[in-house]
């Protein structure tokens, strides 16, 4: 898998094919400050079991950005490393599974708050926790100064079951609290002001590097 040390990633979320995907991504390739791209299939469309204020979407093409990247007209989400390290563990296997999560604050005056939680306290409780298949989790932060979603965690997986290796981090989590009634689990499960803006689980499909 990879320690992620470029300092940004560009989103694309598409809902036409695999290969317009796979297009698309030679496309970004092409792009000045674009150094490499993967696309990855949605594994679960639709959940239910999480709140969302994003639209479901099909395929995802990931780029990989140095700091001269300057973002193609469109939708895309464009977000650049901050100085805190991701957590995890390095290995020799590739990243093939992920899990995309992308928050904001309900209140701007706590964002700095949702950050510390989301970094110091949630992730941190999730890398210890040693889930099968989990990697590293990397934190970033939207390139557009209060846009949202403002943070996006990005969950590399070594599995070819993401969604099952998802579905295995919150038990083992609660397992190191004792139990969902405590209050360090609720710390943990509760960041001040989250609002979920997106999180689902994705397998990767293609990769070009220049």
């Amino acid at each position: 898998m990879e320690d992620r040390t470029n300092p940004g990633l560009y989103l694309e979320r598409l809902d036409d094919s695999a290969d317009r995907a796979a297009h698309r991504a030679t496309e970004l390739l092409d792009h000045d400050g674009v150094v490499g791209v993967t696309w990855w299939a949605n594994v679960n469309c639709d959940r239910d079991d999480l709140p969302r204020v994003l639209d479901e979407f099909d395929y995802l093409v990931v780029a990989e950005v140095d700091a001269t990247f300057a973002p193609p007209t469109g939708d895309g989400l464009h977000f650049v490393r901050t100085g805190r390290p991701g957590q995890g563990t390095l290995s020799a296997k590739p990243t093939i599974g992920l899990s995309l999560v992308l928050i904001s604050p309900e209140d701007e005056a706590r964002t700095q708050e949702l950050r510390d939680w989301a970094d110091f306290v949630h992730i941190r409780h999730i890398a210890e926790a040693s889930v099968p298949g989990y990697t590293m989790i990397t934190p970033y932060v939207n390139a557009v100064p209060g846009a949202h979603p403002r943070f996006m965690h990005f969950y590399e997986m070594d599995c070819d079951d993401p969604e099952r290796a998802f579905k295995m981090m919150t038990p083992m989590v609660t397992a190191r609290f004792g139990g969902r009634q405590h209050e360090s689990w609720k710390q943990w499960a509760f960041g001040p002001s989250l609002r979920i803006m997106y999180v689902n689980s994705f397998r990767r499909i293609g990769e070009a590097i220049k």
